[in-house]
């Protein structure tokens, strides 16, 4: 089973607050969802979050490392590490949409003076100086008062027509509009995804997008045009329609590590796939105590290494026999089936890189041993990590915990 990690090429936060329509964050270390108080008003205004990973990447992912064959039954997650949560309502709803259209990130931050535009902002998907407005006034035959008042289509109807949404106008029922922009984006089955979270739930996003970056594979290999194929332009994360146009109310404030974060938390879109082989004689560690030893691994790695980690497998006590060699050579590998995980984690912060799943880190064995892979370049550089054996018996289960570390370095 496999784990393979990309981290973004571009991100950014957009806002609508009326000061910050034309600022550009493409060089800030966090990504936001929030809803502004105006500085002259009463309302509040909400954030987006635009963020793309390299095209080439993808389709080197899919065609090279794992396989035309294992990218149909793989998973794509999109996942961001929480940094922290304000004044959040007990139920945060988020949604994920493939954009549309493509867009610049720029180098500034929030916190620059004097702020620039160089990038993607809530108004234009350049910068202030070529000014290339999202394309909100006109989709597909619809005009500008319909799409500025909604003329009675809803966002299906929007899809029905054309395949895509403009940035949704949003308003109190006394007025206040949000300036329009905020990114254009597909609708639709196969094109949106969302999260729910609850209160006292992990922030970390998880979003399947594995249907979303299909069509971005189809569009790549095959040439495939909408609605089978569409173009990589990245995903947009947002809040539900119904608390961004609530522009009465904050409903909270949730922020993420962003690809310029100095930390080894950037977001990144996770590859999972199913690798494992079994063809193996070698008789089975199905109960008992047992000495688990790695063997033939190295202390380092480089970034763009696959390394194979093979594991001796004994008993400790093992069945007295009349033999010629001692039993105590004999080896075996773990349960074949999902019983016998491996898992990953920051040797440093303890952090979990690669969870034990059932699905995806199952170790394959043969008959030299139980093993599993490893495609350091999803790891950051620099860092030494941890390896943890899972083994479900029939009496018990134990993690095999034995300090089996390695570095990964460029």
């Amino acid at each position: 089973m496999a784990y393979y990690f990309l981290f973004p090429e571009i991100d950014a936060t957009l806002y609508s607050h009326p000061d910050r329509v034309d600022m550009n964050t493409g060089g800030d270390e966090i990504l936001e969802l929030v809803k502004e108080r105006g500085n002259t008003d009463q309302f509040y205004y909400p954030s987006r979050i635009v963020i793309k990973f390299k095209e080439e990447e993808i389709a080197s992912i899919i065609e090279n490392t794992m396989g035309g064959d294992n990218f149909a039954s793989s998973k794509v997650n999109l996942q961001l590490t929480s940094v922290q949560a304000k004044n959040l309502t007990s139920t945060q709803l988020l949604e994920v949409y493939a954009i549309s259209q493509s867009w610049n990130e720029g180098t500034n931050k929030y916190f620059n003076l004097p702020s620039a535009s160089n990038g993607v902002t809530w108004k234009f998907r350049d910068n202030s100086i070529q000014a290339t407005a999202w394309t909100t006034s006109s989709l597909g035959g619809i005009g500008t008062s319909a799409i500025g008042e909604y003329g009675g289509f809803t966002i299906e109807q929007y899809e029905t027509v054309t395949g895509t949404s403009g940035s949704i106008v949003s308003s109190s029922d006394n007025g206040g509009p949000i300036t329009p922009g905020g990114g254009v984006w597909y609708t639709g089955s196969g094109f949106q995804t969302n999260q729910q979270f609850l209160a006292g739930d992990n922030l970390d996003t998880n979003f399947d997008v594995t249907d979303i970056v299909t069509k971005f594979s189809q569009s790549y290999f095959n040439d495939a045009q909408y609605p089978i194929g569409i173009s990589n332009q990245g995903f947009l994360i947002k809040q539900i329609d119904s608390v961004e146009s609530n522009v009465a109310t904050s409903f909270g404030e949730l922020q993420y590590f962003s690809q310029d974060t100095h930390t080894i938390y950037p977001p990144k879109l996770t590859f999972k796939w199913n690798d494992q082989e079994i063809n193996s004689t070698l008789p089975k560690a199905s109960s008992g105590s047992f000495n688990v030893s790695l063997y033939n691994d190295k202390e380092e790695y480089n970034q763009n290494d696959e390394a194979l980690f093979r594991f001796h497998v004994r008993p400790k006590y093992p069945v007295r026999t009349f033999s010629t060699s001692s039993n105590y050579l004999n080896n075996y590998i773990f349960r074949t089936d999902a019983k016998s995980l491996y898992s990953i984690r920051d040797a440093y912060s303890e952090e979990e890189i690669i969870p034990f799943d059932t699905e995806y880190t199952r170790l394959s064995h043969d008959n030299e041993s139980s093993y599993f892979k490893i495609f350091m370049k999803g790891l950051q550089p620099e860092r030494y990590y941890r390896i943890l054996i899972k083994h479900i018996a029939k009496d018990g289960v134990t993690i095999y915990d034995n300090d089996y570390f390695f570095k990964v370095v460029r």
